[in-house]
């Protein structure tokens, strides 16, 4: 079988559903090549998707075009919106999701999608050839021999390469639970790139059935009223089933603890870094030796209510332990595990081999994204799938690719993060990473993408209709409030609490406010609550923003003062752990060089400033 394409996209998880829908949406023929068609977008560990900062890109994805977006919509059981007691700029959108039903949605979509096939298989060889000095892909061959001819290649194989899952002191050959891992592919990228590859581990929690979970004795955590999720349209949010709360306690930590030696992570079986923000239960009890407990989120996995997910145990203990500390928490004492937690490691490329368009250096029409780059989490491999498939597309059309920086968007700073320096740890996006966070904020990301997805051929001309009508609202809004002689209503809006329990009152205030104007720019009741959030952030945030722009100045003017070499980083007060080990790692000579310390913040960049000021001060 020979048969051409324009792109072809490897493995069907949250990054390659993404990669090759928004490939084929922009008009390239394109074949997405995955183990198994009946579990694309499979959700192998927690089923919710968003969060602080992860729920930043998904609305990114949304205003791109993108389909994750598309599937929350039509699979969540519960939404909520987290950190409200902080402001619009580092809050996050978090929703449960029926993981069935969104795997069964995104394959339907997928199957009315044009120009785009999907084959059943494994693909085992990138095949390249030298043209003009440089290596160029040409096809990918399958383990059945099969080849498919091509110029453009997404890599999106998840955990699938080498995979190797743990369960104490058991360990066998497998991408996902009861799925074969990908043999061969590892090998073959590395030849292309001429570089090595790594490894990485993740793992997930046992799975309960939910009739065995006493939920009497659990905390429920209650859905909040929202007026939409991450399209953008509005829509009436409900609640289609709860989720609930306990907490782990000292017998459960002692079972861990007596048993830390058949740990896979503890017993030297794992050579794979894990997820620093994502920790095995037994990771916390090691590292947390203080902690006389921790939360554990009961989840549902489906709307059937079959199974729930215990977000917080995830473990490679054996399961005869896992039996053991479950039934020790509260209100789980005789719940029945239906399937079995694991660790898995797999392998994955430095991102620093890429460029910003995600294609590697050295090979012209590869391109590798998601967990094979070390990202951890379904938003993150969305969010690099989409950009991988549109700069593929654009590839094959012979065009720039399309680069977003990390001023403008939060997958742009995971890119440039990821692609600059690379990672040494499963790579979790937060909002503390975007030094501009103050503008790159759930309420405005239509603002600011939604223009590159016109410019591109992502979305429909009837949505930008719709986006340019709010965009001109907001934007004479704005203008408005600003007339001196509206410094009341300026205030209202510099001062109003968008908190769940006021957000309708706060509305009709606003409304009888605007309409004692008698405004007759706009219409009034056109004002969504996204509109209504945008307008209070960009009027809040406006001195805010003002002194971030001179907090960037300051870096840039102190970019070359050199560190001393006698700072202490350990224990410096402002900094945190993680930024204090990553500091002793890189050793940096300037405050450029530390800038690019993945997951360096503004405000640490500011402290190290100040300290070596201090230094250099006292030496003089």
């Amino acid at each position: 079988m020979n048969k051409n394409y324009d792109v072809i996209v490897i493995g069907g998880g949250h990054t390659g559903v993404e990669a090759a829908y928004v490939s084929a949406k922009m008009g390239s023929r394109t074949l997405l090549i995955t183990l198994d068609k009946n579990k694309i977008a499979t959700m192998p560990c927690n089923p919710s998707i968003g969060g602080l900062g992860k729920g930043h890109i998904v609305f990114e994805i949304a205003a791109l075009g993108g389909l994750m977006s598309q599937l929350c919509t039509k699979t969540y059981l519960q939404a909520r919106m987290l950190n409200t007691s902080k402001g619009p700029a580092v809050q996050g959108l978090r929703l449960q999701i029926d993981k069935f039903s969104y795997s069964k949605t995104a394959f339907q979509i997928l199957s009315q999608v044009s120009n785009l096939d999907i084959y059943d298989g494994m693909g085992s060889d990138i095949l390249t050839e030298s043209i003009n000095g440089k290596k160029q892909v040409i096809g990918v061959k399958t383990s059945s021999g099969y080849i498919f001819n091509t110029s453009c290649v997404v890599v999106t194989t998840g955990t699938f390469l080498n995979g190797v899952i743990h369960i104490g002191k058991t360990r066998y050959p497998a991408g996902r639970s009861g799925e074969d891992p990908a043999i061969g592919l590892s090998e073959s990228i590395a030849q292309a790139m001429e570089v090595p590859f790594l490894r990485l581990k993740t793992g997930t929690p046992p799975r309960l059935l939910t009739s065995s979970i006493d939920f009497s004795k659990l905390e429920r955590q209650p859905a909040q009223e929202l007026e939409y999720l991450y399209e953008f349209d509005e829509l009436n949010v409900e609640e289609k089933y709860p989720c609930y709360i306990t907490k782990t306690n000292e017998k459960t930590h002692d079972i861990i603890r007596n048993n830390m030696h058949l740990s896979a992570l503890y017993g030297g079986a794992i050579s794979g870094i894990g997820p620093r923000y994502c920790p095995s239960i037994e990771d916390k009890v090691k590292k947390f030796p203080n902690q006389k407990s921790h939360h554990v989120f009961i989840e549902p996995e489906g709307a059937d209510g079959i199974e729930s997910y215990p977000a917080g145990l995830s473990t490679s203990l054996p399961l005869e332990v896992q039996m053991q500390y479950i039934h020790s928490v509260e209100g789980l004492e005789n719940a029945v595990i239906s399937k079995c937690a694991y660790a898995i490691e797999y392998d994955f490329f430095q991102p620093n081999n890429l460029e910003h368009s995600l294609q590697a250096k050295n090979v012209e029409g590869l391109f590798l994204a998601g967990q094979l780059i070390g990202t951890t989490g379904y938003e993150e491999a969305a969010g690099l799938g989409l950009i991988a498939g549109i700069n593929a597309n654009l590839k094959h059309k012979g065009l720039a690719p399309f680069i977003l920086s990390r001023s403008e968007s939060y997958i742009g700073v995971m890119i440039d993060d990821l692609v600059t320096i690379g990672i040494d740890e499963p790579y979790r996006m937060f909002t503390s990473r975007a030094e501009r966070r103050l503008i790159l904020r759930q309420d405005n990301t239509f603002l600011r993408l939604m223009p590159y997805a016109k410019k591109i051929g992502t979305i429909s001309d009837e949505l930008y209709e719709k986006f340019l009508k709010e965009k001109n609202i907001i934007q004479k809004s704005i203008e408005i409030i600003k007339y001196p002689e509206n410094h009341k209503l300026f205030k209202l809006f510099h001062s109003i609490d968008f908190t769940d329990e006021i957000k309708t009152e706060c509305r009709l205030k606003l409304e009888e406010k605007l309409m004692a104007l008698e405004l007759k720019e706009f219409d009034i009741q056109a004002l969504s609550p996204r509109a209504l959030l945008c307008i209070h952030a960009e009027i809040r945030y406006h001195g805010y923003i003002e002194k971030e722009n001179k907090e960037a100045e300051k870096t840039i003017k102190f970019a070359d003062l050199l560190i001393p070499k006698k700072i202490e980083y350990k224990d410096m007060p402002g900094i945190t752990r993680e930024l204090q080990q990553k500091l002793i790692k890189y050793k940096p000579e300037t405050i450029a060089q530390a800038q690019l310390i993945p997951g360096m913040t503004p405000a640490a960049i500011s402290i190290l400033i100040f300290q070596t000021r201090v230094i250099w001060k006292d030496v003089a």
